[in-house]
């Protein structure tokens, strides 16, 4: 894999030949807690990946013991409005990123995710977790309610589960997020990577026109009510059918062959 060209401290990115790009956040040393230094420069990642044509998928992970536990508290103790609103800011920043570049991304979640961890987590478009990965909002237990990770948390879970967890603060193990829908698969830790790679790889082997397409229009749709978003959805359909990867598709599919997608 080729190592992304970035001048961040905390965030790493290589880029395979099968399309699939590995974001790494590099501060084991605080569990890959998100400072603001942290979230801004993994947001510059992700939109430089958005634009970069040759990544069709992504992995994120975190480097150490955890996959994030969450904000940085030491940057939420004496500042003002206007500091931790700058905070918050970067955060919602990051996850709208996140949803909004073309490609899927993938949270592989080795342990812990915690508070704006699991709202990160939460937020990517697929989970794979390894049996020891915990999830967690316990930002109710030292005064600061989980409110932003609850906006991810509650479109993965549901409402009842995402205020249990937001209420009680109580971490659920692998097996119970991939219950609740917050993980979509849960494998033994020695074959987390292999399993977030084939994922990926799957997904890269789909037209990247389409895929963009597609995700987009399923978090567009998400919010609609039935009659809306069927609306919307047949014009997405119907303006798809016109890209030259659908016809590609069709025939290779009517064809007996493989696609061949643009570049």
């Amino acid at each position: 894999m080729e190592e992304f060209a970035t001048r961040a401290r905390y965030v790493t990115c290589e880029i395979g030949g099968d399309g699939v790009a590995i974001v790494t956040m590099n501060r084991p040393e605080k569990r890959n807690a998100l400072s603001l230094d942290l979230m801004r420069e993994l947001d510059a990642t992700f939109r430089t990946i958005g634009d970069d044509g040759s990544v069709r998928a992504v992995v994120l992970c975190g480097k150490g013991a955890a996959f994030s536990a969450g904000h940085d508290l030491t940057e939420l103790i004496d500042g003002d409005l206007e500091s931790y609103r700058t905070v918050f800011d970067a955060c919602v920043r990051l996850m709208t990123t996140i949803s909004a570049i073309p490609q899927p991304v993938i949270a592989e979640v080795a342990r812990v995710a915690t508070a704006a961890g699991c709202q990160l987590a939460a937020t990517c478009d697929l989970v794979v977790a390894s049996t020891e990965a915990t999830f967690a909002t316990p930002g109710v237990r030292i005064g600061l309610f989980c409110s932003t990770p609850m906006v991810a948390l509650t479109r993965a879970v549901g409402s009842k589960r995402a205020m249990e967890m937001l209420l009680t603060g109580e971490p659920i193990g692998a097996e119970r997020a991939l219950e609740w829908g917050l993980a979509n698969r849960v494998v033994a830790p020695g074959a987390l990577r292999d399993e977030s790679l084939s994922l990926a790889r799957k997904i890269a082997e789909s037209s990247r026109t389409v895929v963009a397409i597609g995700k987009a229009a399923f978090y567009a749709q998400a919010d609609l009510d039935r009659t809306a978003a069927y609306a919307y959805a047949k014009d997405v359909m119907a303006r798809n059918a016109l890209e030259d990867d659908a016809r590609e598709g069709i025939g290779a599919f009517l064809g007996k062959r493989a696609p061949h997608w643009r570049p």
